[in-house]
């Protein structure tokens, strides 16, 4: 029988990468996002290239009742969730606190926070219910444990993700769901490009000099860490660039162009 794993946050990057990877494996898949039209072409893809069964959401998953009523009124087949990959997330905004726009708090905390919860309370229910275990992957960040100057509220709201994992660890083990979270360094998708409302010349800038992680380096530990043996639990890795040693070092090279 095969398993099933709901990927947050699949229409781009990690998401998309986690799902091909998942897929590869052999999982049947829930992919969830707001742009339906990527998910619909993603679910095209995996389904002719690995034969599963792939079921798209689209929803907000910032909107409580959106996300319960999108999980409720998944198809039977759909129903037993095996694995929950909460991807979703992004950062709005790089200034100091006292410069910051509250509009992209509220976009990062209701996404990165919230989000997370609403998702999360309704698929342990259901494994809970099954009472065959399971596994909740939480995609958090090196700025879950180390704050940056300009990332204050970013940083907080992966410093709750960090949080919510260790404490869902002791909540859920009784259960016998396993709970991981993956704290990625510098990973190039569309991450910086939203930060930076769409400059992409700021975003690139992010990357100048070093080879960042991408979208399927961050899928392969995800994979990974699927493929362990049931007693085995990945409580949290840390996953970097070579050229990142944290949150505040780099080694850039020189762009040989303005030498």
């Amino acid at each position: 029988m095969s398993k099933t794993a709901l990927i947050t946050g699949a229409s781009s990057g990690i998401g998309a990468a986690t799902a091909r990877t998942l897929a590869a494996a052999g999982y049947d898949l829930v992919i969830t996002g707001r742009r339906t039209d990527r998910l619909q072409a993603l679910n095209d893809t995996l389904e002719n290239r690995y034969g599963i069964r792939v079921h798209v959401l689209g929803f907000d998953i910032r909107d409580r009742f959106q996300t319960e009523s999108a999980i409720d009124a998944l198809p039977a087949r759909f129903r037993r969730i095996d694995l929950l990959v909460n991807n979703a997330g992004l950062a709005a905004g790089l200034e100091h606190i006292d410069e910051g726009d509250p509009l992209d708090w509220d976009r990062m905390i209701d996404t990165n926070v919230k989000g997370l919860l609403y998702i999360t309370r309704i698929v342990s229910q259901r494994m809970i219910a099954d009472g065959r275990g399971g596994h909740i992957i939480n995609i958090g960040s090196i700025a879950g444990v180390q704050a940056y100057e300009n990332g204050a509220v970013y940083c907080a709201s992966k410093h709750a993700v960090h949080a919510l994992s260790q404490g869902m660890r002791m909540d859920l083990l009784g259960h016998g769901i396993k709970v991981t979270e993956i704290r990625p360094g510098m990973v190039e998708t569309e991450f910086s490009v939203v930060r930076f409302h769409g400059d992409r010349r700021r975003a690139d800038d992010v990357y100048r000099g070093i080879e960042p992680l991408t979208g399927d380096d961050i899928a392969s530990v995800v994979g990974w860490i699927v493929s362990l043996p049931p007693h085995v639990n990945i409580n949290d890795i840390e996953v970097m660039p070579s050229a990142q040693a944290n949150a505040y070092l780099t080694c850039r090279k020189e762009d040989e162009s303005e030498q």
